[in-house]
C-alpha cells in the first residue's frame, strides 16, 4: 500500500543519539498506523461470502435472491475497496463505477475507475457521478447495490442541483475551505447544493437493496457527514446551510445562485433531503469499516511495543490547528517536567481533524501548520518530538502528508537556514518552512483515509 516515505534526518546527526531514536520511533509508529489502515483488509473484516450467502457485519444476504449486483462509490480509498469487493463477489458482480482522487486508481476487472479532483471538484467528478446516476436509473427492486464511501467523497461525487452550476460549487467549496469552517459545516452546505448527497443517493437507488461500506474521515464517525452522507438520512436542513454562509460572512464571496438556492430551500420552496423514517432507507445497510479510533489504537500498540508509557488523549481533536498544537504540546511539556499524566519515556497520541483559517499567502496544510506551531512550543525542551500527519498521504494542496519536529527544529532553522518560524506560521507557509528544514513526511497516496494522527514522544 505505502509507496514511499521520506523522513528528514540529515541535519540532526550532531545531536544526541536519543533524539534520533525518538524521531525514528515516531516514524515507525506512523508507518504501523498506515499498515493497520489497509483498506482492503478493513473491507475483508466486514464483508465475506460463503456459498451464496454474503455476510456484511453479521447481516446475511442470499445472493440467489438478486438478479444483478453493482458497485458504486466515491472517495480516496475507493479503488482498493472496490478491488476487494471484486475479489469477494467474483463473477456474481455485473459492473460498477467508482470515482477516486487523481493518482489514487488501481486496475480493476469489472469496476470502472474515474479519477477526479479533490478538494475542489472538477468536470471529471461530474462525469463520474453522472455515470453512477445513469447506472442506478436502470436498477430495480431485485438488484443489489454495494456503495463504497471514503474521505474525499464530498468533492469527488458532484452533481449540482439544476439551479446552480459546477463552477458555483467550485467557488463555494473554495471559500468554505479557506474560512475555517468545520467539516460538518462545509458538508451541511454541500448536501444542499447537490442531488446526490444527504441521502439522495439512497433515494435514487430505491427500491434496490443498498449496502454501504464507509471508511470514516470525520470526528465521531457521523454517517450523515462522512462524504456528505449520500446513503443515510440527512440531519441538516437548508436553514443550517444558510446559517453557515452567514456565520462566516460568505454572502458576498459566493455566487448569487447559491445564496438564492439556499434561501428558497429555507422558505420551503425546495424539498428537504430525505430524513429519518423515509421509505427510501427501508432496504439500506450502512457499515463503518474503519475510523480514526483504529489508527490511534494501532499507534498505542506500536508505541507500547517500543517501550513507551502510552496514552490516547482523544480521537476528536478539532479547531484551529495552531491552537490545538499549543494544547497538545502543553501535555508533552507537563510530562517532561512532572511525569504527569504518565511517566517518561512517554508517548501521547491524539487524532481528529483540525482546520486552518488562511490569513497569509503561504503554502501548507493543517498537519504541517500543527507541526510548525508545535515546534515553536517545544523549543528548548530537550527530549520531545512531535509528529502530525494525515493518514491519506496528502496535507492541503501539497505533496507532503505532515511533518516531524523536535526541540531543536526552530533553533536549527534560525541558525542554519536563517528562518524565522513565527513568520512562516503567521503566513500559513509551513510547507516552505519544512521544505527547507527537511522535516516533511511524504508517503504518496496511501489509499486509505481516517483523518489525522498526532504523536509526541517524551524521553
Amino acid at each position: 500500500m505505502l509507496k514511499k516515505i521520506i523522513f528528514g534526518l540529515k541535519h540532526y546527526k550532531k545531536h544526541k543519539v536519543n533524539i534520533l531514536n525518538l524521531r525514528k520511533h515516531a516514524d515507525e509508529i506512523f508507518k504501523h498506523v498506515l499498515n493497520t489502515l489497509d483498506s482492503e483488509q478493513l473491507v475483508k473484516k466486514k464483508a465475506s461470502i460463503n456459498d451464496s450467502i454474503l455476510l456484511v457485519d453479521q447481516r446475511k444476504y442470499n445472493l440467489k435472491n438478486y438478479e444483478d449486483i453493482y458497485v458504486i462509490g466515491g472517495g480516496k480509498a475507493c479503488a482498493p475497496m472496490a478491488k476487494t469487493i471484486e475479489e469477494i463477489l467474483g463473477d456474481r458482480l455485473k459492473e460498477g463505477i467508482v470515482v477516486v482522487k487523481y493518482d489514487h486508481s488501481l486496475p480493476l476487472r469489472k469496476i470502472k475507475v474515474i479519477e477526479a479532483s479533490h478538494p475542489i471538484p472538477d468536470t471529471n467528478g461530474l462525469k463520474g457521478t453522472s455515470e453512477i446516476l445513469r447506472l442506478l436509473s436502470s436498477t430495480g427492486e431485485k438488484d443489489l447495490i454495494i456503495c463504497l464511501i471514503s474521505g474525499g467523497g464530498s468533492a469527488l461525487l458532484v452533481q449540482p442541483r439544476k439551479e446552480i452550476t459546477l463552477q458555483d460549487i467550485q467557488i463555494t467549496s473554495n471559500e468554505l475551505l479557506a474560512c475555517g469552517a468545520t467539516i460538518g459545516e462545509i458538508n451541511a452546505v454541500r448536501k444542499h447544493l447537490s442531488v446526490i448527497k444527504g441521502g439522495q443517493l439512497a433515494k435514487t437507488s430505491y427500491p434496490s437493496t443498498l449496502i454501504t461500506l464507509i471508511l470514516s474521515d470525520v470526528i465521531g464517525d457521523p454517517m450523515d457527514i462522512i462524504a456528505s452522507g449520500p446513503t443515510v438520512p440527512d440531519e441538516s436542513t437548508f436553514e443550517d446551510a444558510y446559517k453557515v454562509i452567514n456565520r462566516y460572512s460568505l454572502e458576498n464571496r459566493i455566487p448569487n445562485n447559491v445564496c438564492e438556492l439556499l434561501e428558497k430551500g429555507k422558505t420551503g420552496a425546495i424539498k428537504e433531503n430525505p430524513k429519518q423514517g423515509d421509505i427510501v432507507f427501508a432496504n439500506t445497510q450502512n457499515v463503518i469499516i474503519g475510523s480514526n479510533k483504529i489508527a490511534l489504537e494501532a499507534a498505542k500498540k506500536k508505541a507500547s511495543d517500543l517501550g513507551y508509557n502510552t496514552i490516547i488523549l482523544s480521537s476528536m481533536i478539532q479547531g484551529e490547528s495552531k491552537d490545538a498544537a499549543i494544547f497538545f504540546t502543553a501535555i508533552a511539556k507537563e510530562i517532561y517536567r512532572t511525569g504527569t499524566p504518565i511517566p517518561k519515556p512517554a508517548c501521547i497520541i491524539a487524532g481528529g481533524e483540525t482546520t486552518v483559517t488562511i490569513k497569509g499567502d503561504g503554502k501548507g496544510g493543517r498537519n504541517q501548520e500543527f507541526a510548525l506551531a508545535a515546534a515553536i512550543e517545544i523549543e528548548g525542551y530537550e527530549g520531545i518530538v512531535v509528529l502530525s500527519a494525515g493518514t491519506d498521504g496528502t496535507d492541503g494542496l501539497t505533496d507532503a502528508t505532515g511533518a516531524l519536529v523536535d526541540f531543536n527544529t526552530c533553533k536549527d532553522a534560525r541558525e542554519k537556514f536563517c528562518l524565522k518560524p513565527e513568520d512562516y506560521l503567521s503566513r500559513n507557509d509551513s510547507y516552505n518552512f519544512f521544505n527547507k528544514t527537511g522535516e516533511h513526511i511524504i508517503t504518496g497516496p496511501t489509499l486509505t483515509n481516517v483523518m489525522d494522527v498526532m504523536i509526541s514522544l517524551i524521553n
